[in-house]
């Protein structure tokens, strides 16, 4: 591994939250929340049911939308104007190809804002490398596995 990636891995947040009802993952949205910025990428993992779209409404709710969130499985993207940036909403389950990802304008929504991104597993390849990773695992007990660059170090005071 070449010496710069291999103190970019070491230097990576990490942190593993429990979700036991809905107002861990509005708490765990509203911190995600204020430390989103431009060009910033959330990747929600999981399998169905695990909470995905829950917590993407609950960091657009924190971020000050309120208008009704419903999952864009059947949109691909939704895209919703905040007061402090634009986000877009991406649910990629019905992606046949990765290039499709291309029509959906994920580059320009990165550009213009900060993207949600539910099963990004389906253009993995085509995800930011810098993104902050939100796996949910709801097989047991419910909880988020995080990932992401240092930057995102401040969740964890942000969290309570």
């Amino acid at each position: 591994m070449e010496r710069g990636l291999e103190e970019a891995m070491a230097d990576r947040f990490r942190m593993t939250v429990a979700l036991p009802d809905l107002a861990a993952t509005v708490r765990l949205g509203a911190a995600i929340a204020a430390l989103l910025g431009p060009g910033d990428a959330v990747l929600l993992r999981g399998d169905l049911g695990s909470g995905k779209t829950t917590l993407a409404r609950a960091i657009l709710a924190a971020l000050g939308v309120a208008e009704n969130v419903p999952s864009p499985t059947f949109t691909l993207v939704q895209a919703y104007e905040t007061p402090s940036l634009t986000v877009s909403h991406y649910d990629l389950y019905r992606l046949k190809r990765e290039s499709e990802l291309d029509e959906l304008g994920l580059d320009e929504a990165l550009d213009q804002g900060a993207a949600l991104i539910e099963w990004p597993e389906r253009a993995e390849s085509r995800m930011p490398i810098d993104a902050l990773i939100a796996a949910l695992d709801a097989d047991q007990e419910r909880r988020a596995m995080l990932d992401g660059p240092a930057r995102w170090k401040n969740l964890e005071e942000i969290y309570v």
